[in-house]
């Protein structure tokens, strides 16, 4: 693999199937792992196939379909989780069983009530048992992100020699600030023994709002594989958004890293997402949101009218959108008036839109929206109508 290569690891249908009440059925999966291996994604954690007969069936139907990417499946560091995992994975071209354990004070001693020492034992245990099925393993330490840095460098040797070909180092709790994050990446790279050996992998939970920036900084650290979701979806307040990333790291080339991914089709994939899991997208959402790149502000309109790069760091074109939304408001300007006049077939000489924008303002001070059928209002009542009519 490419040294400036980032590996996208997505998760929608493992962890962002987590979020309540947006349960999936195989046919829904099925249709999304196509759009995901279409869009380019390196990886597919197609679910936890031990958890119920369902998610068995959705990844051993997945396995079947997928054309390039890679498919996982999650366990937990138990011999029959593995080998259920292995069962589901039978299909794929390519498999990947990701397994490990909490490594963190709190979950060492209150989730498993054990000991440092018995920890590492059953992860090297674990990754021992699914490399007895598969090639390519991913071990994840859950809680990483408040696990000790050395302890953790111990972990990570250990299963790196046990046969780990990734290592997921998550902000599970979504805790971390970015330095931190992306200090504990560069720690990990610098001091555990055989880190050539494996991909260091960042899984960062969005609980702070800091998923994307500490999934970046682990990447600038030395991480070559982000762990997402379409639109961020997840447990609690959700994971790494995938559109986010993969945008930030096409928008600053300087970093020199390249994800591969078809940028163009993330906002149909974003919809897709949305609608199959009866999720609604927050209309300010970066990237894929519904008001991304519409425009109400007067001064932002008239920026962008004049040329798109004043308020637009994205062409939408590069995400599947058609174009940039002048949307009209009380806040409006006259330029954004004359632009969606003219769209609807008005030509307007300045004179003309002074004496529409007057009305034009009336009206939009009772009414949230100004849309087309409204422009055409305005301007039939206007003193200069017949003038605009008999001009045309």
């Amino acid at each position: 693999m490419s040294d400036n290569k980032v590996q996208i690891f997505d998760t929608t249908l493992r962890d962002g199937e987590q979020v309540p009440g947006c349960k999936l059925n195989t046919e829904q999966k099925l249709i999304i792992a196509e759009q995901l291996d279409f869009l380019g994604v390196d990886i597919i954690e197609a679910g936890f196939p031990v958890s119920s007969p369902g998610d068995f069936k959705s990844v051993e139907e997945i396995s079947k379909i997928v054309k390039n990417a890679t498919v996982c499946g999650l366990t937990r560091s138990v011999e029959n989780d593995i080998k259920v995992a292995a069962e589901a994975l039978k299909y794929a071209k390519k498999a990947r069983i990701h397994t490990g354990i909490g490594t963190s004070d709190s979950h060492i001693k209150h989730k498993f009530k054990s000991n440092k020492e018995a920890i590492i034992e059953r992860a090297v245990k674990a990754v021992s048992y699914a490399k007895s099925f598969v090639e390519d393993v991913e071990f994840y330490a859950e809680d990483a992100g408040r696990t000790d840095n050395e302890y953790l460098a111990r972990v990570c040797e250990a299963v790196i020699k046990a046969g780990a070909t990734v290592l997921n180092i998550p902000d599970t709790t979504g805790y971390c600030l970015p330095h931190e994050y992306g200090a504990k990446i560069k720690y990990l790279k610098e001091n555990v023994k055989g880190i050539e050996k494996a991909i260091l992998s960042c899984h960062c939970h969005n609980d702070l709002g800091l998923a994307t920036a500490n999934s970046i900084e682990g990447v600038i650290n030395g991480a070559r594989q982000i762990e997402c979701t379409i639109n961020g979806i997840g447990e609690r307040a959700g994971n790494t958004a995938l559109e986010e990333v993969v945008m930030i790291l096409k928008q600053h080339p300087y970093l020199n890293l390249d994800t591969g991914i078809k940028t163009e089709m993330l906002y149909g994939i974003s919809q897709l997402v949305s609608d199959s899991m009866g999720i609604y997208t927050q209309p300010n959402k970066a990237i894929v949101g519904a008001n991304a790149f519409a425009h109400s502000s007067g001064i932002h309109q008239d920026g962008v009218i004049k040329n798109r790069e004043t308020y637009e760091i994205i062409d939408p074109k590069d995400v599947g959108v058609t174009e940039s939304a002048i949307v009209l408001t009380a806040r409006s300007g006259r330029a954004a008036l004359a632009y969606r006049a003219k769209n609807i077939g008005y030509e307007l000489t300045k004179l003309q839109l002074d004496e529409i924008y007057t009305n034009f303002l009336d009206f939009a001070d009772n009414k949230k929206e100004v849309d087309d059928n409204d422009i055409h209002q305005i301007i039939e009542n206007s003193k200069v109508y017949k003038e605009i009519t008999s001009a045309s």
